[in-house]
């Protein structure tokens, strides 16, 4: 059940609705053999999750870092809870770091007022399971601090405990480590880190380079970590990133699907481990498995002459690739792949029911609806889509590069929530977003 494609088609928004509770119900029952989505058309691994529904509504009131009414204290309440948004606006983080461990929660913003939610100076990491977050955007940046000084800012998930997790609808950007991940320990094998995880239709851009990471030089865009597995990156629009559009490590598994890559630096997607990351572990390690189906790559100005879309430096990374396309900065084809990628007849893992765009299409749909808030989109969204439209645009040293912090007043709007049927009413506010 599309709820968009049925209102582009004309449809009067009654009938939508009506059809929308048809599948609802459908869903329910169906729900008895296998679990609901968790969104209408939710695909991908960790969308049959329940996230917060049936759980308390919790109510964010106020633009705080914390205290009564701040979303921090909606996300450190226990129990399943549905968190809505009553004001708009930005909710400076102060450099303190957001953690989510308590179970069971839907951060809904598609339920703020315009422009919606943006946090900015600092990150999220998660840490435990079932969760679904949609429609928020995070602008980490640099926070003024200076290089090993510990502000390494990013959005993350983070052990076992971190699962059933759906990222969809957001936007990333300045982070200082990476702008979105998925992590774990290192060497404790599949049971011990993330998995069944998905990040769509979201917008990851314009990782710091020159910025405050302790090691130097950065500007990451997500990295799927050794032992991650099941890991779904559909829809999303990276731009101008180095690196990490994504990258999958040692072991990992997934399924990188009608995504847009932008001006990546000296990588777009990366498959492998680091060698020397595994000494005297008494580990070897394996390479990635992963299928790739209907992206689309396009060189700026800091990609590396013929870079390919997917690449490995460790002879490591099997993938099995279909229907990708990758351009130089004048509109010529490169190679698909270089540093000896081990292709795959058959996809060594696959979504039931994803059925990949063709790569020709990819641009449009992304461009019109990844992000947070596609219909009442931020400056910084609408200018990285424009610059990508116009083959503009660059890597970033600081959130100063590109006119600073956003700076927008509060807004205000009271939600009346229903009793029942909440599932609905959250979904209508993401059709008149999307």
């Amino acid at each position: 059940m599309d709820v968009r494609s049925c209102l582009q088609q004309g449809w009067k928004v009654g009938l939508c609705m009506l059809l929308l509770w048809v599948w609802m119900m459908g869903a329910v029952t169906a729900g008895e053999a296998g679990a609901q989505p968790v969104f209408p058309g939710a695909v991908g691994y960790g969308t049959d999750t329940p996230a917060g529904r049936g759980g308390k509504v919790i109510k964010v009131t106020n633009l705080n870092n914390d205290g009564p009414g701040s979303f921090r204290a909606a996300l450190e309440t226990k129990g399943p809870r549905i968190i809505v948004f009553e004001v708009g606006g930005v909710i400076n983080l102060e450099k303190e770091r957001l953690e989510l461990r308590e179970p069971y929660v839907t951060i809904a913003g598609q339920t703020a007022p315009s422009p919606g939610i943006t946090f900015i100076q600092g990150g999220l990491q998660i840490r435990t399971h079932d969760v679904l977050m949609q429609h928020v955007r995070f602008r980490m940046g640099n926070g003024d601090s200076t290089q090993g000084a510990g502000f390494e800012p990013d959005v993350s998930t983070y052990g076992a405990s971190a699962y059933n997790i759906v990222i969809d609808h957001c936007s990333f950007s300045w982070g200082v480590d990476e702008n979105m991940s998925f992590s774990g320990p290192r060497t404790s094998g599949t049971k011990a880190t993330t998995h069944r995880v998905t990040l769509s239709n979201s917008i990851i851009a314009e990782g710091l380079y020159n910025s405050v990471h302790e090691k130097g030089p950065h500007s990451m865009g997500t990295l799927v970590h050794d032992y991650v597995q099941d890991v779904a990156v559909i829809g999303n629009l990276y731009a101008h990133n180095m690196e990490r559009n994504p990258w999958f490590k040692a072991f990992s598994t997934g399924v990188i699907v009608n995504n847009v890559i932008y001006n990546p630096g000296k990588w777009a997607i990366r498959l492998g481990f680091v060698e020397n990351e595994w000494a005297n572990t008494g580990i070897k390690p394996e390479g990635p498995r992963v299928s790739i189906v209907g992206n689309y790559m396009q060189h700026g100005v800091d990609t590396i002459k013929g870079l390919g879309i997917v690449g490995t430096n460790s002879k490591s990374g099997w993938a099995y690739l279909k229907d990708n396309l990758a351009y130089d900065r004048n509109g010529k084809s490169v190679p698909l792949t270089f540093g000896g990628i081990q292709e795959l007849d058959n996809p060594p893992v696959w979504v039931e029911g994803l059925e990949a765009l063709a790569a020709s299409a990819v641009v449009k749909e992304v461009t019109e609806h990844a992000g947070a808030r596609p219909e009442d989109r931020d400056a910084t969204d609408q200018r990285i889509i424009s610059d990508f439209l116009a083959g503009r645009g660059k890597i970033i040293d600081s959130q100063e590069d590109v006119g600073g912090y956003p700076d927008v007043p509060a807004t205000y709007r009271a939600l009346n929530v229903p009793d029942h049927s909440i599932d609905e009413w959250l979904y209508q506010f993401s059709v008149e977003l999307e």
